[in-house]
């Protein structure tokens, strides 16, 4: 069963559909009343259908009403828009409308219908109806729906991990900066551990006046003391030899700390002992989530040590073990690859098979071969890779090849990438613009290459954070609420960290390597490929392996 829920001048129009999406059975819902209601009917596990998970659902769990399922239109409507499957149908090939906007900003209060009553909203019925159509006519309509499934539900957990908020303690994260900076300085001013790194580095340079604050002005600096760089990123700075290297770098590191998460950072974004990260499900082309801010997907180790769990609760950390190079041997079904994965450790179990030597060999030979290295120790290990595993190296240089004749590629669901106009040359075509054309379309080959691979990797991450909020729900004193259970509290890609009460960690600890089983059988059945998992409980983020 369906619910639709769509605003109205006088409240909220909420309309109960069966599984053909037909016989409506509409009602008006008070706002005061919206989260009883559905409450209430959460006992029937429909699957609720809104246009935005952000501004539907943050509401209701603040008023305790947690849902199991939903379908989040937009971003169904913007995978659908675009993906290969669905590119004749009458909802991909229709002008854009009010459904492929934005959602619109309705308030900034996370409190119910704080806001102007809105009277024109899009209808999520019609809108549904249009979907279901374009998917039942599509080429793979099971692997679409599951796609959309594993969004919307990480559009669910996503506004979850923000209402519960990942437990941080601001005085260590205080102490951490002072140790690793000096004291908080004044307003524009330097910390002192850096500004003592600058003097140092200005000394080795002969250069009182350095500012290594802006990249021109320090990679001016930096010829003028006779150094052969062209920028001033980390990777050329490690190839030079001189003594103002190390202290740079070191100088460098520091500024990262202090923007990303430095004193501005813990004021605006951690309150009442909890860092709320603000996730956008999808906000990345390949399907992985980007942040609203507060930079959750880039947590530096060196904060990680303020995280710290209640008292009388733990963290579950748990890492997927090089999860692209799995999703690609399960994709490809290059079973040389599958059974190295059969390690703990694929990278090691690729030095066990002949492959290469060392395990470090291992990983920039496979990470030379999902993004296109060609040089380095990536390219000098990627032809020893590729005969060592031909299926997978041929699928990969498939995807290149279509990114560079222009043609899209999709991920293992079918989410697609986007469009690129092929480069045409004929007589008239100069030898400049042809060389850019040439290096434009190996460089969106590199992309569609990589494009499939880390598509797929997001969706059989969002099929794990699925499967493991089922999981975890099940967890807890009989009637307990949300807070009182097991929970997520953060997501980074290939990681997850569950908030639990101790009694409970090997109980969640089992449900994380079982979800993980659960995602690999929904995207690829039966395939040979385990995906492993590195899982820790520790009371601190920074002790997890």
């Amino acid at each position: 069963m369906f619910i639709a829920l769509r605003y109205v001048a006088d409240g909220v129009v909420a309309t109960e559909l069966d599984d053909e999406a037909k016989r409506p059975r509409m009602s008006v819902v008070r706002p005061d009343d919206l989260a009883s209601w559905v409450a209430e009917r959460e006992a029937a596990t429909p699957r609720w259908v809104w246009d935005d998970t952000a501004h539907w659902y943050p509401p209701l769990l603040a008023e305790g009403a947690r849902i199991e399922r939903a379908l989040d239109l937009r971003l169904c409507r913007r995978i659908l828009r675009h993906a290969t499957a669905t590119a004749r149908t009458a909802l991909a090939t229709a002008p854009a409308d009010e459904w492929d906007a934005p959602a619109p900003v309705r308030g900034a209060s996370d409190a119910l219908f704080e806001l102007e009553p809105v009277t024109a909203a899009p209808d999520p019925v019609a809108e549904l109806r249009n979907q279901r159509t374009a998917i039942e006519t599509a080429e793979s309509p099971g692997r679409l729906n599951l796609l959309l499934a594993a969004e919307s539900v990480g559009a669910l957990a996503a506004a979850e991990m923000r209402h519960a908020g990942l437990p941080w303690d601001a005085d260590r994260h205080a102490a951490i900066l002072t140790e690793l900076l000096g004291p908080r300085p004044l307003p524009g001013a330097r910390p002192a551990h850096m500004e003592a790194v600058l003097a140092q580095i200005r000394a080795l340079l002969d250069d009182p006046e350095l500012n290594p604050d802006s990249p021109a002005e320090l990679l001016r600096g930096l010829q003028r003391a006779g150094l052969p760089l062209t920028s001033t990123r980390s990777w050329e700075l490690k190839e030079i030899e001189h003594p103002a290297i190390a202290p740079l770098l070191e100088y460098k590191r520091l500024a990262r700390l202090l923007t990303a998460n430095g004193w501005n950072w813990l004021d605006q974004w951690v309150s009442e002992g909890r860092f709320r990260p603000s996730y956008v499900p999808g906000g990345v082309v390949t399907g992985r989530w980007a942040t609203d801010g507060g930079g959750a997907l880039q947590l530096p180790k060196q904060v990680r040590g303020a995280v710290i769990a209640d008292p009388g609760w733990t963290f579950v950390v748990a890492d997927a073990a090089q999860l692209e190079p799995r999703v690609l041997a399960a994709m490809s079904g290059d079973a040389a690859m599958a059974r190295a994965g059969r390690a703990t450790d694929l990278y090691q179990g690729m030095v066990d098979a002949g492959a290469v030597e060392t395990r470090t060999q291992a990983k920039y030979g496979m990470l030379g071969a999902i993004y296109g290295g060609t040089t380095g120790e990536s390219g000098r290990m990627r032809p020893r890779i590729e005969r060592a595993f031909p299926v997978a190296m041929r699928f990969v240089e498939d995807a290149a090849r279509a990114g560079e004749a222009g043609r899209v590629v999709s991920t293992w669901l079918g989410r697609s990438s986007p469009h690129r106009t092929a480069g045409t040359y004929d007589e008239g075509t100069s030898e400049a613009d042809a060389r850019r054309s040439r290096t434009e379309a190996a460089a969106w080959g590199r992309f569609t290459r990589n494009f499939v691979v880390q598509g797929t990797a997001a969706e059989w991450a969002l099929c794990w954070i699925g499967a493991l909020r089922r999981r975890l729900w099940e967890l807890g004193p009989e009637g307990a609420g949300a807070a009182e259970r097991p929970h997520l509290v953060f997501f980074l890609h290939d990681e997850l960290i569950v908030h639990t009460p101790v009694e409970f960690a090997p109980l969640a600890a089992e449900a994380m390597r079982a979800a993980a089983a659960d995602a690999g059988r929904l995207l690829f059945g039966g395939a040979p490929v385990e995906f492993a998992l590195s899982v820790s409980i520790v009371e601190n983020y920074a002790d997890a392996r």
